[in-house]
């Protein structure tokens, strides 16, 4: 990474140092042109960045536009590499443009290409101002578009995939699990890998078969509202009749006759006769006051 930077750097050094030697090479033949056009010797001086300045601006803006700006800034610096060529050429041919020996606004013999050349040389300026701010302004408002995240990443994972360990890297790619086949054990890393079996391919179970459910008809509700029923009938009702207080003591002194006393409960009672608990209790105290009476008189 370190020396693919340091190539570019050399590179843009060199670039650097060749056009600026050839910008001191062009000095003198455009500082003469511009002499022998009318300029002064300071506006002389200034000539050359005139002319071959735009063309290193124009250079400047092809790397940074795109598209269409990019297309004109291209067509600038092709022009104006043309114009510096054939103001060079000119210096050449005239020795007397060296000396500035040359009569004043007198570029060739021939009065078509002296007005070509005077044209060429005194338009310069006023297009270096044009197109050198036009140029200025696309690059100003011009907005890059965005790398992709995989371009931009490119050095670097490639650098990061050299890097890493064998140890670190996947054996194969596992093949796609498809059902009941065999499972394949999952890809480790060759240095941490073990031997594994594979496991047996799982049989397949038919599934019970379910019974229909059956349907059954259920009766629907009558909506037919009910009859009274009226009074219970003579039959329904209990046949053993009401028993007095006399009638239930003899009951429970028959019932009774051979129980202990410890015998002689109210519940005891009421199971024997058949009567309410009520009842029961009376006839208990009853019995219970009777053999206490009998007790005594036998004493």
């Amino acid at each position: 990474m370190n020396l693919h930077r340091k190539g570019r750097a050399a590179l843009v050094l060199a670039l650097v140092a060749v056009v600026g030697m050839a910008f001191r090479v062009s000095w003198n033949a455009l500082r003469d042109i511009a002499g022998a056009v009318g300029a002064d010797d300071t506006a002389a001086m200034l000539y050359p960045f005139v002319v071959d300045g735009l063309m290193a601006l124009a250079l400047i803006a092809t790397l940074v536009l795109a598209d269409r700006d990019r297309t004109f800034a291209l067509r600038v610096l092709g022009a104006y590499t043309v114009a510096s060529l054939v103001l060079n050429y000119v210096h050449g041919l005239v020795p007397e443009l060296h000396g500035r020996t040359v009569d004043w606004g007198r570029l060739a013999d021939w009065d078509p290409a002296n007005w070509a050349l005077v044209l060429l040389a005194t338009s310069l300026p006023v297009g270096s101002i044009y197109f050198g701010s036009d140029l200025v302004a696309k690059v100003l408002h011009h907005r890059p578009a965005p790398i992709p995240a995989e371009s931009a990443n490119a050095e670097e994972s490639t650098k990061t995939e050299m890097k890493r360990s064998t140890a670190d890297l996947p054996v194969s790619t596992p093949a796609p699990i498809t059902p009941n086949a065999v499972a394949l054990p999952r890809p480790v890393a060759v240095g941490f890998l073990k031997s594994t079996l594979p496991a047996k391919p799982s049989p397949s179970i038919a599934p019970a078969p379910i019974a229909p459910i059956e349907r059954r008809a259920v009766a629907a509700e009558s909506t037919r509202p009910r009859r009274a029923t009226g009074r219970v009938p003579e039959a329904a009702k209990p046949t053993r009749p009401k028993r007095t207080p006399e009638q239930l003591l003899a009951e429970a002194r028959e019932a009774t006759a051979d129980w202990p006393d410890a015998k002689v409960t109210g519940e005891g009672i009421r199971r024997a006769i058949h009567t309410s608990p009520a009842n029961a209790r009376s006839l208990r105290d009853t019995l219970l006051a009777e053999r206490a009476a009998t007790a005594v008189e036998v004493a």
